[in-house]
């Protein structure tokens, strides 16, 4: 296997097999490299693909893509034991031509996604464990590979190869992730009747519901769980930062099981067979946590380079967006036959100055403003459900006096001064 090509991407998630389609197109030789049995048999996501960003690589995809449902509602839920609050967001514009977003199944698009790479002419290699990058004088010259003669070699090596990137780590580019840093997501894929969850969820044929849940979910730590509808099956999931299940003394498949448990939940998958379960790592380190992102001869694209918005539950986006910039950068690069980090660091500049460096950069506190203050979840989504408990009870007190006990029991733990300066932290943490 010991051949050259033009660009070596390690890893067919979206942000690699982006970067494949994209080169491949512009002409360049491609090689794609997958540890799994096919593209998709290893990547987990909760299972919802952004238009836009998808639309940038292919146009119109969504006419042959493989996928589930359109969104055309956003629920949002704050979980207490018995309770919940509610909001959410639903339009039927989101279900017409050329939608919002969709739910996906990731063994399927993930495999049709890296098929339209290779009809591009990129070669995709399978069952193969990229094991190191290959060094001469400070540059990335190829990879090593766990097969027999297994070194390749390429003017620009693309590490798409998921949040721990072993690869960049061993080149230096990010130390060991702290547990505050990653978030373990573990999920299941329930099989449904079709006609069941369109009655369930209130929608018609080809129309999907996407729904974030908080609170009791996770048990109060920093994470959230989440409910998707795909054609005749669910996604249903929930994760933590390692962190927060290190301090709670959590398992994830028993806070995968209570969340199937909950009597707000469980109305909704009644009678789902799991037909799949998957845990996964996801970056949550943000902003302050992206590593280093050019070298010479090298880009680190996607989950590898810390690329998820966790507050507003992105990923898929941005690491498609970042391979379709990294091979956009290597196009340029080619055409001056210069891989240098000096000429490959447009990557970098380009990320920083897109929707991905400035969503990343207005969020870049939140997630430790909320790791270190564990209230919001532990005290406030209660006190939520119970302030809407109390006003909403029809008892023959005035509402004046509901108002009152609210505030009173809002305030009992923290004090005004205390709630008032929580509310501005995380004011502060989103602004």
């Amino acid at each position: 296997m010991s051949e050259k090509f033009d660009v070596i991407v390690v890893g067919a998630g979206p942000a690699g097999t982006s970067c494949a389609y994209t080169c491949a197109k512009n002409g360049l030789n491609v090689l794609l490299i997958e540890r799994g049995e096919f593209p998709g048999a290893k990547n987990v996501m909760g299972g919802i693909l952004y238009r836009k960003q998808m639309e940038e690589i292919i146009p119109e995809f969504w006419k042959e893509a493989p996928l589930e449902r359109p969104v055309i509602e956003q629920r949002f839920w704050f979980l207490d034991k018995e309770s919940m609050v509610t909001t959410s967001y639903k339009g039927l514009e989101w279900g017409k031509e050329p939608y919002n977003n969709f739910t996906v199944l990731r063994a399927k698009f993930d495999k049709w996604f890296a098929q339209k790479a290779v009809e591009q002419g990129a070669t995709l290699i399978n069952e193969t464990v990229v094991t190191e990058c290959i060094v001469e004088d400070g540059k990335v010259i190829g990879v090593r590979t766990d097969r027999p003669d297994g070194d390749v070699y390429a003017d620009v090596v693309v590490l798409a190869d998921g949040v721990n990137s072993l690869l960049a780590k061993k080149l230096g580019f990010h130390k060991e992730w702290k547990p505050d840093q990653v978030a373990l997501t573990v999920m299941e894929v329930l099989k449904l009747p079709k006609k069941t969850i369109n009655e369930r969820f209130n929608v018609g044929e080809n129309q999907g519901v996407s729904i974030e849940i908080f609170g009791d979910a996770t048990k109060g730590a920093l994470g959230t769980a989440f409910l998707y509808t795909n054609q005749d099956s669910l996604n249903i999931g929930v994760g933590t930062t390692l962190s927060g299940m290190i301090k709670k003394k959590m398992k994830p498949h028993k806070l995968l099981n209570e969340l199937k448990e909950h009597p707000m939940v469980k109305p909704y998958i009644e009678g789902g067979e799991t037909v799949e379960y998957l845990a996964h790592l996801i970056p949550e380190g943000g902003y302050k946590a992206i590593p280093k992102l050019v070298g010479d001869g090298v880009i680190v694209t996607g989950d590898a380079a810390q690329f998820v918005n966790a507050i507003h539950r992105e990923g898929s986006n941005m690491a498609m967006s970042s391979g379709k910039i990294a091979a956009e950068t290597i196009v340029r690069a080619k055409e001056v036959n210069d891989f240098s980090e000096r000429t490959l660091d447009v990557y970098r500049t380009t990320i920083y100055d897109s929707f991905i460096g400035k969503d990343l950069k207005k969020y870049k506190d939140a997630a430790h403003t909320f790791e270190e203050h564990p209230q919001y979840f532990e005290q406030y989504v209660p006190l939520m459900n119970q302030a809407m408990n109390t006003f909403f009870t029809v008892d023959g007190t005035a509402k004046w006096d509901k108002q009152k006990k609210i505030m009173k029991s809002l305030t009992a733990g923290r004090g005004k001064l205390g709630v008032a300066k929580d509310l501005y932290r995380a004011w502060k943490a989103v602004k």
